[in-house]
């Protein structure tokens, strides 16, 4: 996939890669990186945005059987620049969200401070999920001042 670029506005379009394989993981982190970088995050900012996006994406390749991250770039005159990741599986869902969230839960070989973790590394961070149908991830970080 393309990387992000800027239109006749000035702010890059909404991009959508897949996460299917090990090098759809290694490409949708530099192109979450790269997104950063475009609006313009400090490297601490960069750095929570590219660790949460790794571990959702690695999320929905491990546990939802593949699917895709779609990258937006958001302009609010409240919250001023920020970048919104959506991840998105056909996967198995998550039975029950509360305890995915709680750190120390894991249904594999990890340490359980995958999805907790990508929550307290995002300002706003929102899971809908349905067994058998699936999981959305939607996680936003704004510029902070």
């Amino acid at each position: 996939m393309a990387p992000c670029r800027p239109p006749a506005t000035g702010r890059p379009e909404p991009s959508t890669f897949p996460v299917r394989t090990e090098e759809d993981l290694l490409t949708a982190r530099h192109a979450v990186r790269a997104a950063t970088l475009a609006v313009g995050f400090g490297i601490v900012e960069q750095t929570r945005v590219v660790t949460a996006a790794s571990e959702l994406a690695r999320n929905a390749y491990i546990h939802g059987g593949g699917g895709t991250l779609t990258i937006e770039y958001l302009h609010r005159r409240s919250h001023g620049r920020g970048l919104r990741l959506t991840v998105s599986d056909d996967g198995p869902g998550i039975a029950d969200i509360d305890s995915a969230l709680t750190d120390g839960y894991t249904t594999g070989a990890g340490l359980g401070h995958g999805l907790g973790g990508a929550r307290r590394l995002m300002h706003e961070f929102e899971i809908h999920s349905t067994p058998g149908n699936g999981t959305t991830v939607t996680a936003t970080r704004w510029m902070t001042p």
